[in-house]
């Protein structure tokens, strides 16, 4: 898997897609980072680890077409195969979209469809989380459709909302959750265990799984 990562902010979860392919968790590698922000912390992080980043704002191009030429002449050259988007505050465009669909997901910090959608992203999400007196909140990673915060889910993990959160701090407890979830989701997409069909999405098991299930648990 040759990934490009998308991100429009300080790339904490770029950067935990980066650890978990050094400790050889993730079969994957980074061969793009795109931004819409020339000043996002995720270019940093990209500079840092010697990966070339396109900074694509949308509203410097003369139309659309123009901006989804330029993106995909990046990923074209970048030979990208799936796209990550970690933190990408701008609406892909529906050609990439199509292009990649199965191959291109998101996190969200919130367990979805609850408190998803345009403009629900960073602390805005966990504020109406708070404000709607939530007792659960949590991390999704689903594939990218051409809504917001739509597409299938492949996996979720539950935080509990505690009585002294604030924005800030239950932001701190999901953001831990992402930083292990997005790595796990893109692990499974690399090991061709995701099976897409219509809004089901289904995991595969292992070959260590199948093999050992297969198994007489009272013989060799």
């Amino acid at each position: 898997m040759r990934l490009a990562v998308f991100a429009s902010g300080g790339g904490s979860n770029f950067q935990a897609i980066l650890d978990a392919i050094q400790r050889g968790e993730l079969p994957a590698e980074v061969g793009l980072l795109v931004s819409d922000r020339p000043t996002a912390g995720a270019i940093r992080r990209a500079e840092a680890h010697r990966i070339p980043a396109a900074i694509l704002p949308p509203s410097t191009f003369e139309d659309e077409s123009a901006y989804v030429y330029a993106l995909q002449k990046q990923l074209d050259e970048h030979r990208v195969n799936f796209i990550a988007l970690a933190g990408y505050l701008k609406k892909i465009p529906s050609p990439i979209v199509q292009q990649y669909y199965g191959r291109m997901i998101n996190i969200h910090p919130s367990l979805l469809p609850a408190f998803g959608g345009k403009g629900m992203y960073g602390l805005r999400v966990h504020r109406a989380v708070l404000a709607y007196g939530a007792k659960w909140t949590g991390a999704t990673v689903h594939l990218v459709d051409e809504e917001y915060d739509h597409g299938p889910i492949v996996l979720q993990e539950p935080v509990p909302v505690l009585p002294e959160d604030t924005p800030e701090i239950l932001a701190a407890r999901v953001l831990r959750v992402e930083h292990r979830l997005y790595p796990k989701a893109l692990g499974l997409f690399a090991e061709n265990r995701v099976e897409i069909n219509g809004r089901t999405v289904t995991i595969k098991p292992s070959h260590y799984e199948s093999d050992h299930s297969s198994r007489n648990p009272y013989g060799p």
